[in-house]
């Protein structure tokens, strides 16, 4: 009788070199996986094999793996869940229930938006509506939490909490958004006790607002809901730059550069949209001394910015609209951009862009010319990816399109080259959430249903 632990041990061996994926954006935290070798490099039409899949609770944030465990955080009625599986089988481990009165101002979903960071005895969540919690990863039970949204002073955001929280060592750095300067927040790991806070009327207030009407200075007003609002739904990245360490993020207002050990101030470069209904998203891309940022909202488009030797201050290499990236990163591979650019399901393009220049090398039109988030919730799309997410692993792109399409691409700076796609069964617009890999198998989430592929040559 062949038993679990031999198929286990086979599934194991079948990839050269196989990769956890425990916190938002992979390992790299930048859409990477180390996995190499043991991957298919086509699927059939009828697509790979689908190991199992849930129905489960609402919610935005991807699945997060490690050692074998996949932890999802989703909403279960009045309840944010964070439910531990096994990431072969889909099996049940443990669940850990916060209650949870967060709506959705604009009628999107209620569930959590930010995927689990975990390590070998931790699972660290951040609810939609700014709790911000520690489990033990083995068992389950609760360690520490704090209730941000009310020890901060945190004024309502557009879409609720949608920034996930990163570790440096002892500190899990998280983008907050309090008053009036607590924009980004460090906590003790093991504690959850407040080690240093920063970002706010203090990085903001006097700066020019560049691009905007008449250019005006920012008068920071705590009653002024334009400016009250600190908190993006950009997801912080570490950095070493010219020798100096750097947390970056870009918040409501733009880009901030701390010290991830002391959260002194490095630098900061307004970059938002003039309009009110407008935020950021995009986590940047940090290559060498320089940062891409980009977004969608109202001609806001993408910045690439160089980082002065003194770490002090950056100066602008280019500006352009040839990316606009809603909440998913861009690829970079190769010195080009590989990104599906577009505010709205209408607007949808999938483009290769110079990373040192801006200028769009090919394109390839996404678009599904139906448009509205309450007309298509449940849908499936036409066989286009609309805004889609892509992770890069061994010399491959996989997209997800935003009602379920997978794709494969080979990245090219000349040419799309599409290797195979496939609508995965069961995922229905909207699944904004990017794919996860671990171990030869794909995690794929939409609003509602959680799918495990095979990917891997077994």
């Amino acid at each position: 009788m062949i038993t679990r632990a031999f198929l286990s041990l086979c599934i194991l061996a079948s990839s050269a070199a196989a990769a956890d994926w425990p916190t938002f954006l992979g390992p790299n935290r930048d859409g990477t996986s180390p996995e190499t070798g043991g991957l298919l490099d086509a699927w059939p039409k009828s697509g790979p094999t689908v190991l199992w899949s849930r129905d489960i609770g609402t919610g935005y944030a991807a699945p997060s793996v490690i050692d074998g465990m996949l932890v999802l955080f989703h909403r279960e009625g009045d309840f944010e869940v964070a439910e531990a599986m096994d990431a072969v089988t889909g099996k049940s481990i443990w669940s850990y229930k916060a209650p949870t009165k967060f709506e959705d101002p604009f009628g999107y979903n209620n569930g959590p938006r930010n995927a689990p960071l975990l390590t070998k005895d931790r699972c660290y969540l951040f609810g939609a509506d700014g709790n911000l919690i520690c489990l033990d990863r083995v068992s389950g039970k609760e360690l520490w939490k704090r209730v941000t949204s009310k020890e901060f002073d945190v004024p309502e955001a557009f879409f609720g909490v949608g920034s996930a929280p990163v570790l440096d060592g002892n500190r899990l750095i998280v983008q907050v958004g309090g008053q009036t300067n607590s924009g980004i927040v460090a906590f003790d790991a093991a504690t959850g006790k407040t080690l240093w806070e920063n970002g706010g009327e203090k990085t903001w207030n006097g700066v020019l607002m560049k691009g905007w009407p008449g250019e005006p200075f920012v008068k920071w007003d705590v009653g002024h809901p334009g400016f009250q609002k600190a908190a993006s739904y950009c997801t912080p990245v570490l950095a070493t730059i010219h020798g100096r360490r750097h947390v970056l993020t870009v918040t409501r207002q733009g880009l901030l550069s701390l010290d991830p050990e002391t959260g002194a101030h490095n630098f900061s470069f307004w970059f938002r949209s003039n309009r009110e209904e407008s935020v950021n998203a995009m986590t940047p891309i940090v290559k060498d001394d320089l940062i891409f940022i980009s977004s969608a909202y109202y001609r806001s488009g993408s910045v690439l910015l160089r980082v002065k030797p003194d770490g002090k201050g950056v100066d602008e290499v280019w500006r352009s609209l040839s990316l606009e990236m809603h909440w998913s990163q861009p690829n970079l591979v190769d010195g080009n951009l590989y990104a599906f650019s577009g505010r709205n399901e209408p607007d949808g393009v999938f483009r290769c862009v110079d990373f040192m220049t801006g200028t769009v090398k090919w394109e390839r039109d996404e678009r599904w010319r139906k448009g509205g988030h309450g007309k298509l919730r449940g849908e499936p799309m036409p066989d286009v990816f609309a805004r889609g997410w892509a992770i890069h692993v061994d010399g491959k792109l996989i997209a997800l399109g935003e009602a379920g399409l997978l794709g494969l691409f080979k990245p090219d700076s000349t040419k799309c080259v599409e290797l195979a796609r496939w609508q995965v069964p069961g995922l229905v617009y909207p699944t904004w959430a990017g794919p996860v890999l671990s171990n030869g198998r794909l995690y794929l989430r939409s609003e509602e249903k959680l799918v495990c592929v095979d990917i891997a040559k077994r």
